[in-house]
């Protein structure tokens, strides 16, 4: 059997990098069914300039106090160890404005490795602690793929591209996604945040089952746009 997931995320969310590891368990789980993956922009704080921000500031002013970052840091890296991510925030500096990434990911979709290029990202930004608001950053992940520093500023300052992904996030925004991860099965069934792999793995099995006659939201560890809060 066929599903469609849609799954609403940023770059800078780092349970979406959770959510990630975990529904590829899940999927592993039920062998019998395909998925058809789109991964689906989204963006946090569209009001990070497009230099950036000092990461820990950002994040102090945003949670209260360094020790209370510092304890959510520590639980990121521990819930990181086991799904096999490597998150390494004290070598990490600044955070980004995401749209860039998220338009480089609207053409890599149309050539086939979007999802690859998301887990780049995902990778370069909480592993390698990469400033991903640096263009020339960007530029060498991009090289890895094939793509010259010309196409990649030419993608960068095409503005119908840019306002295509403003739409996408927008129409998200209006079916009432304001936390990510957030997974669309089907255009039909939503589960909000990075749930276990049993749990996504327990759904997929109940749409396949047609058991499930309307949308279910199901609340779990993400990153909310409204509260603030996310780690």
């Amino acid at each position: 059997m066929n599903i469609k997931i849609d799954i609403v995320s940023d770059v800078a969310c780092p349970w979406c990098y959770v959510g990630k590891s975990r529904l590829e368990k899940a999927l592993a789980m039920v062998p019998e069914i395909n998925a058809d993956i789109t991964w689906q922009p989204f963006q946090l704080d569209p009001t990070v300039p497009k230099e950036g921000r000092d990461l820990k500031p950002y994040y102090e002013a945003k949670f209260g106090s360094a020790e209370k970052v510092q304890q959510i840091f520590e639980h990121m890296e521990s819930v990181g160890d086991a799904e096999g991510i490597a998150f390494d925030f004290s070598k990490m500096e600044r955070t980004m404005n995401t749209l860039p990434l998220h338009v480089l990911m609207l053409e890599a979709e149309k050539e086939g490795f979007k999802a690859k290029l998301k887990e780049r990202f995902f990778k370069a930004y909480f592993e390698e602690a990469t400033d991903l608001s640096k263009t020339e950053n960007v530029i060498k992940i991009m090289a890895e793929f094939g793509w010259s520093a010309e196409k990649v500023n030419e993608i960068l300052t095409n503005t119908e591209m840019l306002e295509e992904v403003k739409a996408k996030i927008s129409y998200f925004q209006s079916r009432g996604v304001s936390a990510v991860p957030f997974f669309i099965f089907n255009e039909k069934y939503g589960i909000s945040g990075a749930q276990s792999p049993q749990v996504l793995a327990d759904t997929l099995r109940q749409i396949q089952q047609e058991m499930t006659t309307e949308t279910a939201v199901i609340a779990g560890e993400s990153c909310d746009v409204e509260s603030g809060e996310c780690l």
